[in-house]
């Protein structure tokens, strides 16, 4: 399935839930809203609305409900993106011009923050307490994750399983809990609600990952911004890691990082592309990235047979293929 198929099906409650969204971050303040709505506005594949959405047709699908769980949950996701790029440095963003580079850092944390705070407004609509613990504690691991990667910034001796929570918590996490409160707030039982958990968690796994890869491997076309940018800020993905083992290029990547690290990212980094691009760590990040694509599916097996499974089984190979 190609996402823009299931857009398409799904083309009246996305379409809603993007202005829900859109209301959602006004504001009195004309430069918090200016700043919101740029973000809002640069786009993005609203994946976790989606998962949202499917998650709730296998319970009581009442869109006036569900939009409570949906708008938050890509709130938290769009403040994660703009202190990502405070984090980063980054000036470009799918394309357009970051919140911090079209404004500055402050405005950026400021605009985050408040973005955070709309998602916390609107969730407060649905009285399941189950519902606020869950995403609180989302939250809470977002931020650990987020600190984690900092920490292990250029650290070569991290190990994948450092990686693997890491991205757990940074990406997995949300993408798991979009899919389980969904069905909750529809209604559906908890051991429904826990499959599509452990789906959307493999899911997550695996789009980051995809994500790590298209970073070495896309053009700056395909992903809105320079290739190779998370190595520049000494972010050490699954790609390099498997690369790290193979003793023939140990030595030189190392040689390699070591320079990047000393000129704080502003250098040439071509030859270190070529040389992961050309590494098993490519291959073995792709397998990694199929075997959780495998697994969510899995996870979804004793599930009432019904169009949104389907769904989820189509939007699941296309993040394992993803190119952008």
């Amino acid at each position: 399935m190609k996402l823009i198929e299931l857009y398409a099906k799904m083309k009246k409650d996305i379409t809603y839930i993007e202005k829900e969204l859109e209301r959602s971050i006004d504001s009195e303040h004309a430069l918090l809203r200016e700043a919101s709505l740029h973000l809002l506005k640069a786009g993005g594949k609203r994946i976790r609305p989606v998962f949202v959405l499917l998650g709730a047709k296998f319970g009581h699908y009442d869109l006036e409900q569900i939009k409570h769980i949906a708008v938050p949950l890509e709130l938290i996701h769009m403040a994660s993106l703009v202190h990502d790029d405070v984090i980063d440095d980054a000036s470009t963003r799918r394309g357009q011009k970051t919140v911090r580079s079209k404004w500055d850092n402050r405005i950026a944390m400021h605009t985050g923050d408040y973005i955070f705070a709309k998602a916390l407004t609107v969730v407060t609509k649905l009285p399941n307490a189950t519902i606020h613990q869950i995403m609180s504690k989302a939250i809470v691991e977002m931020s650990i994750g987020e600190m984690e990667q900092i920490r292990f910034f250029f650290n070569t001796e991290q190990t994948l399983r450092d990686y693997l929570l890491r991205i757990k918590r940074k990406t997995a996490l949300l993408i798991a809990i979009s899919c389980q409160l969904g069905a909750i707030t529809a209604g559906a039982e908890d051991d429904l609600s826990m499959r599509l958990y452990r789906f959307g968690y493999n899911v997550g796994m695996a789009f980051q990952i995809r994500d790590d890869l298209l970073d070495l491997c896309g053009s700056e076309k395909e992903i809105g911004k320079p290739p190779g940018s998370d190595i520049r800020q000494g972010n050490i993905t699954v790609p390099i890691i498997f690369a790290l083992q193979q003793p023939e290029l140990r030595d030189v990547l190392l040689e390699q990082m070591q320079q990047i690290k000393e000129a704080d990212g502003q250098t040439d980094i071509s030859t270190f592309i070529k040389l992961i691009r050309s590494s098993e760590g490519i291959r073995r990040s792709e397998q990694l990235a199929s075997s959780y694509i495998d697994k969510a599916i899995a996870a979804l097996q004793g599930l009432p047979d019904i169009q949104a499974k389907k769904d989820f089984v189509g939007v699941a190979h296309f993040i394992g293929n993803r190119s952008y």
